[in-house]
Order: C-alpha cells, then structure tokens, then sequence
C-alpha cells in the first residue's frame, strides 16, 4: 500500500534488527490527512488513491516517493503534463530490511536514513517524455520504495500526479467510449454542431458526469490542465518564489492555478457558466474557450467568424473527484460568408436596401462624369445601422445613422465608391438610401433632433386632443393622421409600427386629419400646434405625423398614443 506519513524516512524507522511489516493504509486516518491539506505541505510523498498538484522551476528536477510494502499488489500511476512537455521516470528499489546499531532499536540519524535510500538507484520501471497524458499500470508490482522524478526543460510549468494501490475500486476518471472520438454533425458560417459518445461512467455506472468543451484557433490539448494553464497568464510563474523557498504546492493561488481554499472536491477545476473562460489572475486568452455543458452529448458552438479554422476539445469531468478525460479531439472550418451581390447607385436616385439580422450589403457609386463633392443621403427605417463609404479602398467614413443624415464628401476625378451597410444585431434593417454628385438635389427632408410629439394634457378634452411638434428652417409638408386603438394598445405594439419609411400612402383616407406647409428661419420658434377634433369619448388613437420632402419622399415622426378624457 501507498504511505502517507511525512516525512517519509520517519516511516521506515524506527528499524530494529529484526524486519518490520510497514503499516497498511488506514482508510479513516487517509481521508483525514486528505483533508488536510497542511499535512503534505512541502512533502514529496504521493498519496495513495488522490491526486496532487505541483510545479516545477525549469530544468530543476523533482523526486516523489511512495512505498509498496507487499509482492504483487496493483499499481496505477498517472502523470498529468500542462501547460509543457515533461521527462518523467518511475523506478523502484527494494526497502532495507535491517537498521544499524546492532539490534539496539535506535533510529539512524535522518541524514544517514536518507542517504541510505536516495543514493541507490533503483531498478527504471518506466519512462516518459512528451506532453501527453501517460499511465503506468502493473497488476502485480513489487514492495519497495517507489521513486518518481520528473524534469521540464522547456518553462517553469506544473502538473497533476495521481497514483493508486486500488486501480479497479477507485476509477476516479471517467472512462472513455469504445469510440472516444468528436463529431462534426452541422457546419455553418457561425456555427458548428458537435455529438459524441457519452462516457460508460455514466451511462453503466451512474456517477456524476459534465462534460466541457474548448474551442480553440491554435491547437487542440490534450488535458483539462493544459487548457486551464493556457487561460492563465503567459507570466504568472514570474510571481512563483525562487527553488529552496518554504512554499506550499497547494497554495497555488499565488501562481495563476485554480485556487485550493475549497474542498479537495473543489481542487484543480473550476466550473463554468454558459459565458466562456474562468477566472484568474488575468483576463482570459480571447482566441481560447471553455464551456461546461452538463450531461448532454450534442452541443451547437456559436458566434464563430466565418471561414475560420477552429480546434474542439471534450473532457469527461467527475464531478465527484473533479478529475477528467480527454476524448479525441476534432478541428472544422467555418463556412465562408455568402458573397454579396453589389447594387450598383444611380447619381439621384432612392435605393431601398433590405439587410437580415447581423448582416450586411455592399453598395458601388460610380459616378460617370467628374465631381468636386458626393453627397450620400441615408434614412434608417427601424434601427440604427453602420454605414463604411470607401473611395477606391480607402476608408473615408463610418457613421451609425439613427432616421435621417446626410454626408457630403470631397470628391476626386473617377473615383469608385464602395458603400457597406451593417444591420442591426436587434433584428432586419431597412433603409433608403441616396447618393449623388449634385449637391442641391434633396430627396430626403430636414428634421430636426426631436422628433417627438408632445401632447398637451390639460387642453385634452372628451372629443379632442391638441399637440405640437418641432419643424426645421426648410419650407415642408406636414400630415397629420390618426388610428383608433384598443385600451389595452402599449408601447411594445407601438413601437413594432415605427417604421419611419411607411409614408401616408399607407395609410386609410379616412385617418387622414390634415395636411399643411410649415417653416421657420427662426429655429427656437420652428414650434407647430395642432388640435385634432371630432373623437369619442373614453378612447386611445395612435397619432402620426409626416414631413414630405421636394423630392416626394416621407419621414414619418415618433407615433404618439393619446387618450381622450371620458368624462367632461
């Protein structure tokens, strides 16, 4: 069995001159120094039946121990690498049967004791170098004391150990799938749908299972830890103490590792939401991803770029012993985007432009005859959108237009303009938009900043209602309608109707209430009122209005839901 004495010669002694059995593993005393974490501070003996989390300084080697005091007991060791490639070597030499002193019953002086055993070398049982996550496993090992030195060459980096006299009753990680592999079930521009096995621990023996997922642009890992070390800090071993210090491998808080203030159930994993990514030190590697899922087997990773390679990784998870196995790892690229028909732009005229949820469309102007300025004119009909105007590749604006701009730019001999349109993330766009080299061409009307309309409160009577609203220094056309509408009508409803591009030929000629020109050179007095009579007592309407432009085109105001008073 593995011992958990510390430190370890003190187990080997005292040695009188006849041989000594060394003690069994006590299962209640076990669990209790596992809990302890205080107990293998700066210890170098492996535990039996759990696994431990270390370090090492670059090209400073390492050495554990652990006893087997019977012939032919099981054995299990794994080595877990991280975030770099480790050389590992597992050798035995048979433990002394005999102390010094002549039968006396004194110890050896500890020095002695541990240049006794150390300085021999043992017979190599296994060897290692990679970054793999590789096993040991005999189910008939020799007693003797078992040594363990690894070495990384490459960066200060650390590992997971576990080792085990009870390889078949422990089974403290999950078990793959006769067909451990990932697949690629749908493949689309943002999304990839991946399905695999689920593990027999599970499904066969109903322990607890979660599954997380990695998404990677560089590689695929093959450990949990190798992720987890790579969502740290590229420099958190710059805050590790020098070798030789009086430091706690457990207390790896101070080292970009998961923290270990929990139980141990809680060491060397941390759960993770729906949002990616885990906490530590630094803010996480944007190009690497982890998401843990529960028990489902079949997951649609989303928000991808297109046209993009990506790494996909699945990790079994006990969550019993938080201990986990990698399944075979899988890459697939993400569907290129659609390529966009380009609308060619006449000088003068409205192009209506229709774009999905998150998408886009690309615009060409060419205007056929020279020009000193462009003018592009844009009317967002429902949310606001992106617009890019580039001029023969180079960026010259981008704005995110909300109702109504227009953006004059100098112009330059041939020039091509290329225009790109971006919806809206809330849902479709629609918009109109203009583009001519004829400054004085106005298709669209001026509107001022406010495009609210006030109703007055105190002049609302039981058959009419009087508001106001804001004009502009250009002479326009104003209609005034007007819908009635249900009580319980709000503003969720409203606001599905404030497509500003619907004009009053939409509309029923019986909503209509007026139409009038209105203008104002002066700007604070470019006020206009209006009382709307014959209504019903007790009723709610929907108000619009709209300002018509030279050209014939329509910007419909903010609706407005007024109520007439039911009593008068």
């Amino acid at each position: 069995m593995l011992l958990l004495r510390c430190p370890l010669l003190l187990l080997l002694l005292p040695l009188s001159s006849r041989p000594q059995k060394l003690p069994t593993r006590d299962e209640e005393l076990f669990q209790m120094q596992i809990r302890d974490k205080a107990f293998f501070h700066d210890s170098s003996v492996i535990p039996d039946g759990a696994e431990i989390s270390s370090y090492l300084f670059r090209d400073t080697p390492k050495r554990y121990f652990f006893v087997v005091e019977e012939d032919n007991t099981p054995l299990a060791v794994t080595v877990t690498p991280c975030d770099a490639p480790l050389e590992w070597k597992l050798s035995v030499q048979e433990l002394p049967e005999e102390a010094s002193g002549e039968g006396s019953g004194e110890p050896e002086p500890l020095e002695q004791q541990k240049q006794q055993i150390t300085n021999e070398e043992g017979t190599e049982l296994f060897s290692y170098k990679g970054n793999d996550v590789e096993y040991f496993v005999s189910s008939s090992s020799p007693s003797g004391l078992y040594q363990l030195d690894l070495l990384s060459t490459e960066k200060d980096t650390h590992f997971k150990v576990y080792a085990t006299t009870t390889p078949e009753s422990d089974q403290p990680y999950p078990e793959l799938p006769y067909d451990p592999r990932i697949d690629v079930t749908s493949l689309g521009r943002t999304t990839v749908t991946l399905a695999w096995k689920p593990s027999p621990t599970a499904s066969l023996l109903r322990q607890p299972i979660q599954y997380c997922i990695v998404i990677s642009k560089e590689h695929n890992f093959k450990s949990l830890c190798a992720v987890e070390a790579k969502l740290s800090s590229d420099d958190a071993f710059m805050m590790a103490p020098k070798p030789g210090l009086d430091f706690s491998p457990f207390d790896f808080a101070h080292f970009g590792f998961p923290s270990d203030s929990n139980s141990g159930r809680e060491r060397g994993f941390v759960k993770s939401s729906l949002k990616f990514g885990r906490q530590t030190l630094s803010k996480p590697r944007v190009d690497l991803h982890k998401v843990c899922i529960g028990n489902k087997n079949i997951f649609t990773v989303s928000d991808l770029k297109p046209d993009t390679q990506y790494y996909f990784d699945m990790f079994a998870v006990n969550t019993n012993t938080n201990m986990s196995t990698a399944y075979i790892g899988t890459f697939a690229r993400t569907k290129e985007e659609a390529k966009q028909k380009t609308v060619e732009l006449k000088d003068g005229k409205v192009t209506d432009v229709f774009i999905k949820r998150k998408g886009a469309k690309f615009l060409r102007f060419a205007p056929v005859s020279s020009h000193q300025k462009v003018t592009f004119a844009v009317h967002s009909c429902l949310d606001a959108v992106q617009i890019q105007v580039r001029r023969d590749g180079k960026l010259l604006l981008s704005q995110n237009v909300e109702g109504v701009r227009q953006f004059q730019l100098r112009g330059k001999a041939k020039a091509k303009y290329l225009i790109r349109l971006k919806g809206s993330k809330k849902g479709a766009s629609m918009l109109k938009i203009l583009a001519t080299t004829r400054p004085n061409k106005q298709s669209f009307p001026s509107l001022p900043e406010d495009t609210r309309i006030k109703a007055f409160d105190k002049l609302r009577t039981c058959s009419s209602v009087t508001v106001a609203w804001l004009g502009t220094q250009e002479r326009n056309k104003f209609c005034i309608y007007k819908r009635e509408v249900d009580g319980d009508y709000n503003e969720e409803q409203k606001k599905r109707e404030q497509n500003q591009c619907l004009g009053p030929d939409t509309r029923k000629k019986s909503e209509k209430v007026l139409c009038k020109y209105f203008h104002s050179q002066n700007i604070q007095k470019a006020v206009t009122t209006e009382t709307i009579r014959g209504l019903q007592p007790g009723k709610s309407y929907l108000l619009d209005v709209y300002v018509i432009g030279h050209g014939g085109h329509s910007v419909k105001y903010q609706s407005k839901l007024v109520k007439t008073r039911k009593f008068c």
